[in-house]
């Protein structure tokens, strides 16, 4: 999950940092800015078909908490109806999603809607292929951006989010912050929280 125009995320706040009248809710990331925002959902795999079109949930979702109105096709510009990896969802409908054309929609939508805020969301992990040579993080180093990862509070998620922390400074960017997404139960999870907390770079947050 990558931002631009990041504003420093609160320290860690177990349930989740609540919103004021000043501070509206960016429900992505549930980061609290005081200015407008909007969000963008470029690759979506795992989308119904309506009478629009291609819709995906997130989204749909990602729309709702934006403060900037933006049509959907800009939001989602790539919309997959497989909920399967990216690239293998694209290669059964025939088509091929490249770096360029992913970095071409970016500059386009931060030009023509410019905020204060821009989140660019991820899918499915920081080196999911777009094609049989180009990955989603190249993305994020072409537009140098900040990173937030998104932990899912699970087992195994200690390994796995210290090396995707790795690769995201391993590829030159600078690692943000982190959000644990406790979405379930979990054996000792604060024990698993304190273990993130005190090995990832950056702020830390708990949702």
């Amino acid at each position: 999950h990558v931002l631009k125009v990041l504003p420093p995320l609160p320290r860690a706040c177990r349930g989740g940092c609540r919103p004021t009248q000043r501070q509206p809710r960016y429900a992505s990331l549930v980061i609290v800015v005081r200015r407008d925002g909007k969000e963008h959902f470029w690759i979506a795999a795992g989308c119904e078909e309506t009478a629009d079109g291609l819709r995906n949930e997130d989204a749909v979702n990602l729309m709702a908490s934006s403060s900037v109105a933006l049509p959907y096709d800009v939001v989602n510009p790539v919309a997959l109806k497989a909920a399967i990896a990216p690239h293998i969802a694209a290669r059964q409908e025939g088509r091929r999603i490249s770096l360029s054309q992913l970095a071409g929609y970016v500059r386009g939508a931060l030009s023509s809607h410019p905020a204060d805020l821009v989140l660019v969301e991820g899918a499915g992990g920081w080196r999911v292929p777009l094609n049989d040579r180009e990955m989603l993080s190249a993305l994020a180093v072409e537009l140098n951006l900040p990173v937030i990862q998104v932990v899912g509070m699970k087992l195994g998620c200690i390994s796995h989010a210290l090396l995707t922390a790795e690769a995201i400074q391993a590829d030159g960017l600078r690692y943000t912050g982190t959000v644990a997404n406790c979405f379930g139960d979990m054996d000792v999870r604060e024990e698993n929280l304190i273990t993130l907390r005190q090995h990832l770079p950056g702020a830390f947050t708990v949702i």
